[in-house]
């Protein structure tokens, strides 16, 4: 890195948490979530329709490995150019992407665009949780990353119930445009976002040429490790959940995406403060032993009733977990390396979706009756239970957040 050293701007020193570059930001991501996330109910189906069932585990596998291979490179981006730019480039992937899938019609042509599409979730996410840990008190981390995650999660529970909708009532094609002019608007807010990072670099080819410690964040290691754990059941659940919902005879293969986002909602207003006051890793604790819980029930469930019980504990385990590992990376991290950090981060959580939906593919495709949608859920449990042990051995050697707030909640039970 050259030039003067980097620094960050804060967009406000008010006492507001909440400033318009806050709200402009969590409506960014409400459209971007909503552009990508809608079309994933029907993509199954769609690839099968298009001759490639047996490719159907790639569909996730294939995005976020250019989502992992990018983190890196949009960290280092983030911290030298900016986390704007970083973030309207993500989301003009999703509009070129959205807007192409009519007209690759073929497997080939379908499993490319996806390969390219996950480039929109490796920038844009990183470059936004720099950008929230940039503007945002230490002590409020929690929170502000619970707020912006309520604008996720209302666009990843509408997008696909919206996706469905309009794939059965109009076409695949529709979806399609619909999910890039979600992500065109979301370019358009971004447009109006003050940069937080003083003295940016324009953009040159050679910061794309990495050194070995640009790659790997290792103050984010234990972010990583719990982070990495949890996401194989991320993976499970957008490759195999649709086809346990049509086993289920529920039509409308959206509806578990928008339970689970709705319960995430919940506890996200409800438990905002919660990792602030009482640490990062008691909170993750206790969002992963739902986790469990919640892959346990899929693996056995054979009734409507429990399915939707399971997605209630899925999305309240979200709820609690996506915040509190964002603001735990950023803590541990410097405003230096903040991209970086928030990218290994991320690296963890596209590793784990892709691990978890190539396995999960494999298994649907190559055990018989229900076996596979079991051993999908059974082998995502089980690692969840691992996070949860490697959590409690964190927590037992007062591994806590280094922040004022948690500090004191430690001084007092020490």
């Amino acid at each position: 890195m050259v030039g003067r050293p980097l620094s960050i701007r804060r967009v406000s020193d008010g006492p507001s948490l909440y400033t318009l570059s806050f709200w402009l930001l969590s409506a960014s991501n409400f459209l971007f979530s909503a552009s990508f996330q809608m079309m994933i109910p029907e993509l199954p189906d769609y690839l099968t329709r298009l001759g490639g069932r047996e490719y159907v585990g790639l569909i996730i596998a294939l995005f976020t490995l250019t989502a992992g291979v990018s983190r890196p490179f949009s960290g280092k981006i983030t911290d030298t150019v900016g986390r704007v730019p970083v973030m309207a480039f993500g989301s003009i992937i999703c509009f070129l992407c959205g807007f192409l899938y009519p007209y690759l019609v073929t497997v080939w042509g379908f499993l490319t665009l996806r390969l390219i599409h996950g480039f929109s979730t490796g920038t844009k996410p990183t470059a936004t949780a720099a950008y929230v840990a940039d503007v945002v008190p230490p002590t409020r981390r929690g929170e502000a990353m619970g707020m912006l995650g309520l604008f996720t999660a209302m666009g990843m529970s509408l997008g696909p119930a919206i996706g469905s909708w309009l794939a059965e009532a109009y076409s695949m094609d529709v979806m399609f445009w619909t999910s890039s002019a979600f992500a065109l608007l979301s370019i358009g807010i971004l447009l109006r976002m003050p940069e937080t990072l003083v003295n940016p670099q324009p953009f040159r080819f050679s910061l794309l040429k990495l050194k070995k410690e640009e790659i790997f964040e290792k103050q984010a290691l234990n972010p990583f490790i719990v982070l990495l754990l949890q996401s194989v059941s991320t993976g499970a659940i957008l490759t195999v959940v649709s086809t346990l919902s049509t086993s289920l005879g529920i039509t409308n293969k959206g509806l578990f995406f928008t339970v689970y986002t709705i319960a995430s909602l919940v506890v996200r207003l409800v438990f905002s403060r919660a990792s602030d006051k009482y640490g990062r890793v008691p909170i993750l604790f206790v969002a992963t032993l739902l986790l469990a819980v919640s892959m346990g029930l899929l693996m056995v469930t054979n009734s409507v009733l429990w399915f939707w019980i399971a997605a209630i504990c899925y999305g309240l385990s979200g709820g609690m977990n996506s915040p509190t590992v964002q603001a735990w990376t950023a803590d541990l991290s410097n405003e230096h390396t903040r991209g970086r950090a928030m990218a290994t981060m991320y690296i963890a959580l596209e590793a784990g979706i892709g691990l978890g939906a190539v396995g999960s593919g494999w298994m649907l495709n190559h055990l018989s009756g229900s076996a596979g949608i079991s051993g999908a859920f059974a082998l995502s449990g089980l690692l969840a239970l691992v996070a949860v042990a490697y959590l409690g051995w964190l927590w037992s050697k007062h591994e806590r957040v280094k922040t004022p707030v948690t500090d004191a909640v430690i001084q007092e039970q020490e």
